[in-house]
């Protein structure tokens, strides 16, 4: 790509994001003839030639639109969804119910009384390998590797001194055998089994995949994991005070979905991101509903010679 296409390309995305380059320093162009302008409809004029030193480059009209998912909503003055998980204290109070003896809402008060006050720190941790030439479910389960890695994961969740609250996993074999070896590292820690958790494709991939799926799969996998993201990732309830901190062990398209529902990216890019077995993706939900994304994915606990991604 030549510079000056590339800089035309950069323009287009500046003006995309309402900033509009008209002109480039490039070196010393050579002079053209043919006047300084030239007449376009309507009756104004766009110059014909650079002055020396400097590269013209197209106006924004000229530019590919914005991708849709990226604009901002008519009226509002942010990406970011603020009610994302629909606790925003506003929307938990009856605006129609006032005070019987004053008459007035005291909205203020109530409105304090469904704030959040603590921070949800949310583990996903994406089973470990397993014999993928089981016929069912039961049959696929952990290689000695995968329990190696388990243990890995276990040691490493145990080295960072957190007060873990619970440990839920998907019901399906791998995840719960994964969840079986790390909760040995984690004394007392109860476990909560799901099938909200279990594997499935949450929705269709952008860009998308060689192997085709119907979409009944689509439908049917969808709903389910995004009752998960409901149920499970969310700020914290009013009525919890201290910060908590919870471990999902489940797998990678489930994680992987979550992940972009929570940072409120396009969902259908789930398929863009990867994870090795057993890694430690780590989400932190502010008590205004902001949303943080630790890590993601992360295996620097391992060996180079124990991670997999299968």
């Amino acid at each position: 790509m030549s510079v000056r296409r590339a800089l035309a390309l950069a323009a287009c995305g500046l003006a995309g994001g309402s900033v509009l380059l008209s002109a480039v320093v490039v070196g010393k162009q050579p002079a053209r003839g043919g006047g300084d302008s030239e007449p376009r409809p309507g009756g104004s004029a766009v110059p014909s030639a650079a002055p020396p030193g400097l590269l013209l480059l197209p106006p924004a009209a000229s530019c590919p639109p914005t991708a849709g998912w990226i604009e901002r909503p008519a009226g509002s003055g942010s990406y970011w969804d603020s009610n994302w998980d629909r606790r925003e204290p506003l929307a938990l109070v009856n605006l129609k119910k006032k005070n019987e003896e004053t008459g007035e809402e005291e909205l203020a008060s109530r409105l304090d009384h469904c704030k959040a006050k603590a921070t949800r720190h949310i583990f996903l941790i994406r089973h470990s390998q397993y014999h993928l030439d089981g016929r069912a479910d039961k049959d696929r389960t952990l290689t000695p590797l995968g329990r190696e890695q388990a243990e890995l994961t276990g040691r490493r969740l145990a080295s960072l001194g957190l007060k873990f609250d619970q440990i839920i996993h998907s019901s399906m074999t791998r995840a719960t055998e994964t969840t079986e070896i790390i909760s040995k590292h984690l004394p007392g820690v109860k476990k909560i089994s799901t099938d909200l958790l279990r594997e499935g494709a949450p929705i269709e991939p952008d860009p998308p995949v060689s192997h085709w799926k119907p979409e009944a799969v689509y439908y049917e996998d969808g709903a389910r994991i995004e009752a998960a993201f409901r149920n499970f990732i969310h700020r914290a309830d009013a009525k919890q005070e201290e910060d908590s901190y919870e471990i999902f062990v489940c797998h990678a398209n489930v994680i992987r979905y979550i992940v972009c529902r929570a940072l409120q990216f396009p969902p259908e890019g789930w398929l863009r991101l990867s994870l090795n077995n057993g890694s430690i993706t780590h989400l932190v939900i502010r008590p205004n509903g902001r949303v943080a994304l630790r890590t993601l994915g992360d295996t620097g606990f391992m060996p180079p010679d124990k991670i997999t991604r299968t």
